[in-house]
């Protein structure tokens, strides 16, 4: 009998990396089935302009970007189920699916669920996400040129994130809840020196204000629990990235940070299961690699798919 659920090739994730691993399985006539997820398109969908995808010299916003990589997909009979996945069964073959609505079924199973920034869950935040409150500094770093902003984190993401943003801001106010960093000796020496960051030690953000956008952050400071007030255009947020792998943990190997481990072929530890973009990628976690990360994944499911035939 027939199994109408069954798919050659299934993708789970709707950003740029899923979207990419279905058009070039798409384009192979393998049909693949891609669900999308309580984010359709992903974090690109919440970005407001994006202008460093090549191919958009006057930018784009990440919902247009999203929505053609999904119409492009489409054209090549890609399926896009708006469904969220619940559960993976990769020790059964074909691989089982299982969404919100159904059971599904495939030889090969392309990862793709991302990463969330951590938040920091203070009031504020969610409301002036894209207005203000910003986990990208590489996406929106020039919005800010010349203006006075605050940066969270103390790590070696957060400090480079925050010598990139000199580029374009008047200051950068580094606020961190402890009296040390926890970056390598490079980077903490590279920002201690650079004569617009400055540092807010033993101290956290507990409250996010403004009315159309951003307009003061109220610090606390750790020690004394003292509140204060500092006006600012901008907040960057760097506490750490969360991968969405939850689902997968005691079925293939994920690292000690939560990621996917792959090889170079996109390949995880299951034979014809991959992974691409943000859920398999703690150090770039931008729209370009993932894309190229998704493509790599697709182009390796269709080799696969091949030898087992």
């Amino acid at each position: 009998m027939i199994n109408n659920n069954h798919r050659k090739v299934a993708i789970i994730g709707s950003g740029p990396a899923g979207l990419s691993a279905a058009l070039y399985t798409a384009r192979a006539d393998l049909k693949p089935i891609l669900f999308s997820g309580m984010l359709l398109h992903g974090q690109v969908s919440q970005t407001h302009l994006i202008e460093n995808y090549p191919g958009f010299p006057d930018g784009i916003s990440g919902m247009d970007l999203g929505q053609l990589f999904q119409k492009q997909a489409e054209r090549f009979g890609a399926v896009v189920e708006f469904d969220q996945v619940e559960k993976v069964n990769l020790d059964v073959n074909p691989f089982k699916i299982s969404t919100y609505s159904q059971d599904y079924f495939a030889d090969a199973v392309i990862i793709s669920t991302g990463a969330d920034p951590k938040k920091l869950n203070i009031p504020g935040e969610k409301e002036f996400t894209g207005r203000g409150v910003s986990y990208c500094a590489t996406c929106d770093g020039w919005f800010y040129k010349d203006k006075d902003v605050v940066l969270v984190g103390g790590g070696d993401s957060a400090l480079e994130e925050g010598l990139f943003l000199t580029r374009f801001v008047k200051s950068v106010s580094i606020i961190h809840r402890r009296d040390k960093l926890r970056a390598g000796a490079i980077l903490e020496n590279r920002a201690k020196s650079n004569p617009k960051i400055q540092f807010i030690w033993n101290s956290i953000v507990t409250e996010i204000k403004g009315e159309e956008s951003v307009s003061s952050v109220t610090i606390k400071n750790v020690i004394s629990e003292e509140e204060t007030s500092k006006n600012t255009e901008g907040i960057f947020i760097f506490i750490g990235h969360r991968p969405n792998s939850m689902m997968f943990k005691g079925q293939l190997e994920i690292d000690d940070l939560g990621y996917i481990k792959i090889d170079q072929k996109m390949q995880t530890s299951i034979p014809g299961v991959f992974a691409a973009g943000e859920i398999a990628d703690p150090i770039y976690r931008q729209v370009v690699t993932s894309a190229g990360m998704g493509a790599a994944a697709g182009m390796q499911a269709i080799h696969y798919l091949e030898s087992i035939q």
